[in-house]
């Protein structure tokens, strides 16, 4: 979006990360919702960096919009001049319906946005999806309206989920689901990868440990990149919100796991931000950006255009 003030902002808890999202991310809630784990909070301003934001405007396609989990609408969007029967899905969780519509634009035909905003904090989006059958549900329904709007029945050759901050945590529940782990064929991770401490609330340095119960499912995801079978993409900033485990910690954690080695790098990203470390192997990678501030993670979710392509390229 064009650089607005950050007092139009809008603040939606992550897995207790604040994170900020546009205003029309955040829709009238029929059902009230869990306040948020509390965090420290990070700065609301940063003048180092660009902060770029992707402006709003029309894209070639088609959209629907659908009453989904918890009564909110998923909106659906195909990229222009697709056709056919058998097509690819992205399914983005938390954040504007733009910026992930306007990811999949860019890949091109065949390509179908389902963009799902329950609301606010992980353990939401967590608990909402713990039923498998949710989410059957709603690839039923992607289904169903992708094919009104095309004329004929599709089906799906490659589901990608891809999540921003607490949107994560609808990824975690549904992979813990065995059918759905091998049904899902990608996934990005957009400084989002988070968890608790262990006793809650006490950081590492004074003695607390990670909740790997949180993590295993990435572990096993993880591998199955480093192997080829799936595809793995994970970015971060360098936010440390104090009450639970930061993004750096969880990669540094998962990065260990798979033996992997995270290695310093210098490079320009998105927007304007900056990479500084990355890890990868096989179909693997995780890249860290610098940054502890709120514009650093807006700039995480602003990259989806960039990330979404590498991700699909692997």
């Amino acid at each position: 979006m064009m650089a607005p003030t950050w007092k139009s902002w809008l603040v939606a808890g992550g897995l207790g990360l604040t994170a900020l999202v546009e205003p029309q991310t955040l829709r009238a809630q029929s059902t009230p919702t869990p306040t948020p784990i509390a965090q420290n909070p990070s700065p609301m301003v940063e003048h180092t960096r660009a902060h770029e934001r992707i402006p709003p405007h029309e894209l070639a396609g088609i959209r629907r919009s659908f009453e989904g989990p918890l009564g909110k609408p998923v909106d659906l969007f195909v990229s222009a001049g697709t056709r056919g029967t058998k097509l690819r899905l992205v399914i983005h969780f938390l954040g504007a319906p733009f910026i992930p519509e306007y990811a999949v634009s860019r890949l091109g035909k065949g390509y179908v946005a389902a963009v799902v905003s329950v609301g606010a904090g992980t353990g939401l989006y967590d608990r909402t999806f713990s039923p498998p059958a949710v989410y059957d549900s709603l690839l039923a329904s992607i289904t169903r309206a992708a094919s009104e709007a095309l004329g004929s029945a599709v089906t799906f050759r490659r589901v990608t989920l891809s999540g921003f901050s607490a949107g994560h945590g609808a990824i975690r529940a549904i992979l813990r689901d065995s059918a759905h782990f091998a049904q899902v064929d990608a996934v990005l991770l957009l400084d989002g990868l988070h968890t608790g401490y262990m006793p809650d609330g006490t950081v590492m340095e004074k003695g607390g440990t990670l909740d790997e119960t949180n993590l295993d499912v990435w572990v096993r995801f993880g591998h199955a990149a480093i192997r080829g079978e799936k595809r793995f993409v994970i970015t971060h900033s360098e936010i440390f919100p104090g009450t639970f485990a930061s993004t750096t910690e969880t990669t540094d954690y998962l990065i260990a796991r798979l033996g992997l080695t995270r290695k310093p790098v210098l490079r320009w990203g998105p927007r304007g931000s900056q990479q500084v470390s990355e890890a990868s192997k096989g179909r693997l990678v995780i890249m860290g950006f610098a940054g502890n501030s709120a514009p650093d993670h807006i700039d995480q979710f602003q990259g989806m255009p960039e990330f979404l392509k590498q991700l699909e390229r692997r």
